[in-house]
């Protein structure tokens, strides 16, 4: 104390029978407990007699000590034996983890910019200010970011308050979206009562994806031929994943390049924010195309952060996902490819991405703010014949017709005499993958043939109605290419195909096809005529049969009728009559539309995207904004001023509104034609299973072809045949690319499973994911808890001793044992880090009460996420279990078990130090980990969990 002689020193017993006092520091060394090259006086009284009048002058000293409480001795002393909350401990973690971090200023958004005070802003829940705030921070300073939460969890509200808070800094922004989805995102800009935003007055400009390859004209009320292109601080681009392939164009320039050109690298700075619920789909490369936006395509643009090649993490991440992907099933575990696509990969995504997924949600951030998803209940499966009297043949006898046709009227090239090939070839191929290849358009011909057999089959089992508009159509182009045939007059010189412009009206007199110019005079006629007629047979012949299925004999269609009523005599939900039907052709649409308007109560609208949306009943007009607010007027906020329109009961709808559509006052979603891709049915289903719904339970109704799905999901391979992989990206354009075999949307077993376990369960869409979501390796709301400390508790983390600990105890997803925040603080233990771990020189572990690892070091999200998850429990279950722990360790002095539990914490990272060091030994590169062994002299505990098991 202040008032006791320098280096004098006083211990004094429990029970006041015994003390020291002498010339000595109150440290290890001075107290002798420790080697010390001084020396000090210590007498040691003991007795009452002794003892007593010591005690009392240390007493009167204490009591005329003037600040006492204010002694940073005593406080910390306070401190390190404090009790601690899981929440303290979890922050103290982070404190730690995250220390080189930017300061709160830096971190956050400018708080005097008023973007808190916004409308959109006051509308987030917690976990989507989170994401703004951390896409902000990313958009800062590395220009880019990738807002990739699941479907239902609101990115576009997220966008719209980054948006605003740039427009608060007198920045311009676009949003580029599919077509689709433009009148989403112009509804907020607009001083329109449905628009609860308009007080935010948001201003910025939306195109669509395929505007950037025009090159003029009007989109809405934008004039291409006149936008400052390089004038736009912030880009957004909503389904990003459509930009997710680099496709070189016809004319050597694609909508991507389009986009690097003139909007990222030209005129001022420009920010790119992405959105997609899927940016990865297996091929990493994927994301390395979206990343370029950000970075202007600088593969190096990441150096700082440790990252020297984007292209090389990326393709060296693909690698080891491959090898992964041939591993035996046992082995095929998500840790193990955590552990082998390397830190670079996990930093890269770590850097540029926000991903969140539902469970994610509900597991780290509660339920109370946001309330519970719905409750899925288990799918209806519906199986039905064409026709209910039998009379239309069954789906394999169909299926065995269409691989039968030729298609000879969409395959001109095919019958290009022997000795004009070289002159049709050197017009009409591409070169791909940057002069490594060429594409014939023969090939391209005969994938599309290809294409089309598999179209006729998918509108076949969409509806009868479909199918047989399609027969016709292809019915009429077969007539008229024979009469073209019979018309050829073959004694007229035709000139050659290379000595013709495109645009040569010569072409269109002699010659037949679109895109690709076939002369006559060039063709084998008598060849191409036999084909054109056995396939006219075929085609009629389905025609007449598709013909006589009547909308009165449509079985499918009977059945429609029956699920419809039957929800209306029993909602799911109290007086819910809402039912949205998804197919994927507007033929089916309007035909379903058509024949239901009048026979089903209440208000019925068509919505197919081309403009020829339809509403039955009612004074609604038929705009897609007005349509889907009256089908869900509550989760669209319809005002108040509105709510006396009339609400519609049934949308039937193509997948022209499968994203981003806020309809969760429907709680039933039929899909009158199943996809072949499973995405494609989570996010139909999605468009209901959102938060927000006041919906208790949701339903999903498939129907399904009549048939072992075995074979159906076997008919896309022998409709298809061996054609060569055309991939269409969502752009629009035509991409020549390899099949992918680490892609498992191409792998047809991959959908067999999925498709299959959808008859089941409703499934989430980041369980369609095989491996490691991205959700488990993004550390951005991590990092935002950190920084949203004030600065006093900041200062308050700074004098919390190593080794804080707070007692909690096991759940379902946390088993009994003990979470570590270690410290390497010696080579030894540094070496058992991977030099590119983002969390060097920590590591966290998690350990099971038998000593075995639960979690390793690899796995830091998944054990932070987990402390995070124990910083909510409630204060007075800590002092409850702070109880039970003080009881068992004898006030913290019997820590055996704990101690046992820390020193195999240690072993298991210099355990995996070592298999990383053995799997060096076959790559290239220096050896890594060699030197890992350490001890519990080399490492510190920053903060630990002990988790007791249930008493």
């Amino acid at each position: 104390m202040t008032s006791l002689p320098l280096r004098q020193s006083l211990l004094l017993g429990d029970d006041a029978a015994r003390a020291f006092i002498g010339d000595c520091d109150m440290t290890t060394s001075g107290l002798g407990l420790a080697p010390s090259e001084t020396s000090g006086m210590v007498q040691m009284l003991e007795g009452q007699t002794e003892v007593v009048p010591v005690a009392d002058w240390f007493n009167e000293l204490w009591r005329r000590s003037h600040g006492s409480q204010h002694n940073p001795v005593i406080v910390d002393l306070q401190t390190a034996t404090a009790k601690n909350r899981p929440a303290s401990v979890y922050q103290r973690a982070l404190g730690a983890l995250f220390a080189d971090m930017a300061a709160d200023a830096d971190a956050l958004p400018d708080q005097r910019l008023g973007l808190k005070d916004s409308r959109v802003w006051q509308m987030l829940y917690r976990f989507q200010r989170d994401g703004v705030l951390g896409a902000i921070a990313k958009l800062r300073q590395w220009g880019g970011c990738i807002i990739a939460d699941s479907v239902g969890l609101g990115k576009t509200f997220e966008a719209l308050a980054v948006i605003k808070y740039h427009e608060l800094r007198n920045e311009r922004v676009l949003v580029l979206a599919p077509k689709r989805l433009r009148e989403n995102w112009t509804l907020w800009t607009r001083n329109d009562v449905r628009n609860p935003l308009a007080g935010d007055r948001l201003a910025f400009d939306v195109l669509n994806h395929t505007d950037l390859s025009r090159e003029g004209g009007q989109s809405g009320d934008i004039d291409l031929d006149h936008v400052n292109w390089g004038n736009y601080g912030l880009v957004v681009i909503d389904e990003s994943h459509n930009f997710r392939n680099r496709p070189t164009g016809r004319d050597g320039e694609s909508r991507y390049d389009r986009l690097m050109r003139d909007i990222v690298k030209s005129g001022i700075k420009t920010k790119v924010l992405m959105l997609s619920a899927t940016p990865v789909n297996n091929r990493l490369n994927d994301l390395k195309n979206q990343i370029a936006f950000a970075t202007e395509g600088d593969d190096a643009a990441l150096t700082d952060a440790g990252i020297k090649s984007i292209a090389a993490t990326v393709r060296l991440a693909q690698a080891a996902f491959n090898k992964w992907q041939a591993l035996p099933a046992e082995r095929r575990t998500s840790q193990r490819l955590l552990d082998m696509l390397g830190f670079d990969y996990v930093r890269l995504l770590d850097l540029l991405t926000i991903a969140r997924s539902r469970k994610h949600i509900e597991r780290y951030y509660g339920i109370g703010e946001t309330g519970r998803f719905p409750e899925k209940l288990p799918p209806q499966n519906r199986k039905t014949d064409v026709a209910s009297d039998g009379s239309f043949p069954p789906i394999s006898a169909v299926n065995d017709e269409i691989r039968r046709l030729t298609l000879a009227a969409y395959a001109p090239l095919r019958y290009v005499l022997a000795n004009k090939r070289a002159e049709y070839d050197r017009r009409y191929s591409q070169t791909a993958k940057a002069g490594e290849s060429v594409f014939r358009q023969l090939d391209r011909e005969e994938s599309l043939v290809g294409l089309m057999r598999v179209n006729l089959l998918k509108r076949m089992e969409s509806s009868v109605h479909a199918f047989a508009l399609t027969v016709e159509r292809q019915l009429a182009a077969v007539d008229e290419l024979i009469a073209r045939i019979a018309a050829h007059d073959d004694s007229v010189e035709a000139p050659t195909i290379e000595d013709l412009a495109e645009d040569d009206p010569t072409i269109e007199a002699l010659g037949v096809g679109k895109r690709v110019k076939v002369l006559l005079s060039d063709a084998d006629l008598i060849a191409w005529h036999r084909d054109l007629k056995a396939d006219r047979e075929r085609l009629q012949r389905l025609l007449r049969q598709a013909r006589g299925v009547t909308p009165d004999r449509d079985a499918k269609l009977a059945e429609l009728r029956r699920i419809i009523a039957a929800k209306r005599a029993e909602p799911i939900n109290p007086g819910n009559h809402k039912v949205l039907v998804f197919t994927a052709f507007a033929d089916t649409a309007a035909y379903l539309h058509d024949n239901l308007a009048d026979e089903v109560s209440g208000i019925t609208a068509l919505v197919t995207g081309s403009g020829a949306n339809r509403v039955t009943g009612g004074r609604l007009k038929s705009d897609l904004a007005t349509i889907l607010t009256a089908f869900s007027p509550r989760s669209r906020g319809r005002p108040d001023s509105l709510a006396g329109e009339p609400e519609i009961d049934l949308v039937i709808a193509t997948d022209c509104i499968s994203e981003g559509q806020n309809l969760q006052d429907c709680d039933c979603v039929v899909n009158y034609d199943i996809h072949w891709n499973p995405v494609r049915i989570v996010q139909r289903f999605g468009r209901i299973d959102r938060l927000g719904s006041t919906n208790s339970r949701i339903q999903l109704v498939n129907f399904w072809p009549n048939m072992d799905l075995d074979a159906y999901i076997g008919l896309e391979r022998t409709v298809s045949g061996r054609m060569k992989l055309l991939d269409v990206s969502a752009t629009g354009e035509e991409n020549i690319i390899e099949a992918d075999p680490g892609n498992d949307m191409n792998d047809l077993e991959y959908r067999r499973r999925q498709l299959e376990a959808m008859q089941d369960q409703v499934i989430e869409l980041e369980d369609l994911s095989q491996g490691v979501a991205i959700t488990d390796l993004t550390l951005n709301d991590l990092r935002l808890d950190l920084a949203q400390l004030s600065d006093e508790e900041r200062e308050r983390l700074g004098r919390m001793p190593l080794t804080v600990h707070a007692p909690v105890t096991e759940s379902d997803d946390l088993p009994a044992g003990a979470i570590f925040v270690l410290r390497a603080e010696t080579p030894g233990a540094l070496a058992a880090l991977d030099a590119k771990d983002p969390l060097s020189p920590h590591a966290l572990v998690h350990v099971f009460m038998d000593g075995t690892i639960h979690l390793p070091h690899t796995a830091p999200k998944r054990i932070l996420d987990n402390m995070r998850k124990l910083a909510r429990i409630d204060p007075a279950d800590s002092e409850r279990l702070w109880r039970r722990f003080d009881r068992e360790t004898r006030q913290g002095s019997k820590m055996e078990r704990w101690q046992a539990l820390l020193e195999a914490a240690i072993v298991g990272v210099t355990g995996t130090a070592q298999e990383r060091a053995v799997d060096s030994l076959f790559t290239t590169g220096a050896l890594q980990g060699m030197s890992g062994a350490s001890g519990l002299d080399d490492w510190e505990v920053v903060a630990w969990f002990p988790i007791l098991p249930p008493e």
